[in-house]
């Protein structure tokens, strides 16, 4: 350590703060409801400087219910077609967000082989939800919206203009 221009002993250097993650893959049960509107959400938030993908640790069908909350937000996911980690092309992410405990689990077990980053964000699976249409398009939303909050918080979003 050595003396600045003021006379004041200049700390130690600092580490580097962490890069932000340039890829992220979304994981859920069956790549159906919940890692889809992630994925969605985060392209839509961050369309460049970031790469999303998504899958299922199952593979599974599209859900009506998903493209339905997804189109009220302007994202069509029309195309989506439900994919398991095993179908990707590339499973070089840096960090892998999984959506419900069978994915966790699955996720923790690529990082025997790769670098990645695993976190676990506990949301509610919606397909569990009874009731009418429109409750159930409701847990939905609140799965879209936290999603939304989670993603803005966890990868810095700034609105546009700030």
């Amino acid at each position: 350590m050595g003396a600045g221009i003021d006379g004041a002993v200049a700390p130690p250097d600092q580490p580097a703060p962490a890069r932000p993650p340039r890829s992220v893959l979304f994981v859920c049960g069956m790549n159906s409801v919940r890692s889809p509107i992630g994925a969605a959400i985060a392209r839509r938030l961050f369309p460049r400087g970031l790469y999303v993908a998504s899958a299922g640790v199952r593979k599974g069908e599209p859900d009506p219910f998903t493209t339905a909350v997804m189109e009220e937000q302007g994202i069509d996911l029309g195309r989506h077609r439900p994919q398991t980690i095993e179908d990707l092309e590339d499973t070089n992410f840096d960090v892998v967000i999984t959506l419900a405990p069978e994915a966790h689990h699955r996720a923790l077990e690529l990082t025997r082989t790769m670098a990645v980053s695993v976190e676990y964000w506990p949301i509610a699976d919606p397909t569990l939800t009874n009731g009418t249409r429109e409750q159930i398009l409701d847990a939905y939303r609140a799965v879209r919206d936290q999603l939304a909050e989670r993603i803005k918080a966890r990868f810095g979003w700034m609105p546009t203009g700030s």
